[in-house]
C-alpha cells in the first residue's frame, strides 16, 4: 500500500470498519472465543495510513484493540475473523482469540492484551534489523493507556540511545478503559514526552488518513536511516472500551459529537467533492466490501473446533512428546482399578 492514493486507502478503510463491524455481530451471535474484545471502529486512520507507510519485512507489534492494523497489513479477513471465534482455521488455530493473533509471514511479531506488553519486542527486532542490516523497520502500535507504562518509555530510551530504525505509534483514542486522557495525566501532548528521548516526534489529526500517511511515511523514512520516530495519532472510539462496555463515563452528547471524527465518512465526501469518485461507484466498493466481510463470518461459524489433543501444540518444542491431558491421564489411571 505505499503511497497509497485516496481511494486505495478509503477502501483499506471500508474493509476494517466492516470487518470490526462483523466482530461485533460475531460476539452477539455468541460466536466469539471468550468475553472479551475490542473494536477499533473510528480509528481505521491510524491502522491504514501508518500499514500504507511500510514495507515488505517491515515487523510490527498491535496491542488488544489490533484487527484493523492486521488487515491494513495485509492479513486474511477469513483466518482473523476464525481465530477471534477460535476455529482452528485462524491464525494461531484458535489459541490466540481476539487479543493474541500473531503471523510471522507479515511480520506481525504478536498482539498483547498487556497493556504496553507488546512494545518492548519492536525494540529487540530493530536491533535485529540493525545488525543484519536488513534495511526493516519495527513499529509498536499501542493505545493512549500505554503512555502511563514504564515499559514504554524504557524502550524509546533504549530506541533512542542504540539509533534504532523504531517508530512508537500511539493510537489516541482518548480513553483508557473509561478514564478520559485528560484526566489521566497533566501533559496530553504525548508527542513532547518522545522528543525529551531524543525521538523524531509528531501529533497527526486521524480525521484525515492522508495526514497519517504523510506523517507515517515521513517518520518511517527517517527511522530506517537510524532515527527512531514517536507518532500520535488522535481519534475517537466509536464504542466501549470492550464490546460489553456500554461506555456510561461518556454521555450521549459527547458520543454525538466525537462520532462525527469519522475517518472513513471524511474520505468519502473527499472523494466526492473532489470528483475522484462518485456516490454510485463508492456505494458499489461499500457494497462489494460488505459480501467479503459476510464471507469471512459465514467462514468463521462454519469452522471446525480446534481438537482437544492439539492444546499443546505450539506451545512446547516439537521435537518433544507432548504432556499428557489431565483428563487423559485421569481416565487411563481410573481404567487401571
Amino acid at each position: 500500500m505505499k503511497n497509497s492514493t485516496l481511494p486505495e486507502l478509503y477502501a483499506e478503510m471500508r474493509r476494517v470498519r466492516s470487518f470490526e463491524e462483523r466482530v461485533g455481530e460475531l460476539f452477539v451471535r455468541g460466536q466469539s472465543a471468550g468475553s472479551m474484545l475490542h473494536l477499533s471502529i473510528g480509528e481505521e486512520s491510524a491502522a491504514v495510513g501508518v500499514c500504507a507507510a511500510m514495507e515488505t519485512g517491515d515487523t510490527f507489534t498491535t496491542h488488544h484493540r489490533g484487527h484493523g492494523i492486521f488487515l491494513a497489513r495485509g492479513a486474511d479477513p477469513n483466518g482473523m475473523m476464525a481465530e477471534i471465534a477460535g476455529k482452528e482455521s485462524g491464525y494461531c488455530r484458535g489459541k490466540g482469540g481476539s487479543m493474541h493473533i500473531a503471523d510471522m509471514g507479515l511480520g506481525h511479531l504478536g498482539a498483547n492484551a498487556i497493556v504496553g506488553g507488546g512494545i518492548p519486542a519492536v525494540v529487540g527486532a530493530g536491533l535485529s534489523a540493525r545488525h543484519q542490516q536488513s534495511g526493516a523497520v519495527s513499529i509498536a502500535f499501542f493505545g493512549d493507556g500505554a503512555t502511563g507504562q514504564g515499559i514504554l518509555y524504557e524502550s524509546m530510551n533504549m530506541a533512542a540511545l542504540w539509533s534504532l530504525p523504531v517508530v512508537f505509534v500511539c493510537i489516541n483514542n482518548q480513553y483508557g478503559m473509561g478514564t478520559r486522557i485528560d484526566q489521566a495525566t497533566a501533559n496530553p501532548r504525548l508527542h513532547e514526552r518522545a522528543e525529551a528521548f531524543g525521538l523524531a516526534a509528531r501529533t497527526v489529526d486521524g480525521l484525515a488518513v492522508e495526514d497519517v500517511a504523510e506523517a507515517a511515511a515521513e517518520l518511517i523514512a527517517g527511522a530506517r536511516a537510524g532515527k527512531p520516530a514517536f507518532l500520535a495519532v488522535d481519534c475517537y472510539r466509536f464504542y466501549g472500551h470492550a464490546r460489553k462496555d456500554k461506555s456510561p463515563y461518556r454521555d450521549a452528547a459527547e458520543e454525538e459529537e466525537g462520532r462525527q471524527k469519522d475517518p472513513v465518512q471524511q474520505a468519502r465526501d473527499k472523494l466526492i467533492a473532489s470528483g475522484q469518485m462518485g456516490e454510485a461507484e463508492l456505494d458499489a466498493l461499500d457494497a462489494k466490501i460488505a459480501t467479503e466481510m459476510d464471507g469471512a463470518i459465514d467462514f468463521a461459524i462454519a469452522g471446525e473446533e480446534p481438537q482437544m489433543a492439539s492444546m499443546f501444540r505450539d506451545v512446547y518444542d516439537p521435537s518433544q512428546p507432548e504432556p499428557e491431558p489431565v483428563r487423559t491421564r485421569l481416565d487411563r489411571v481410573l481404567a487401571q482399578e
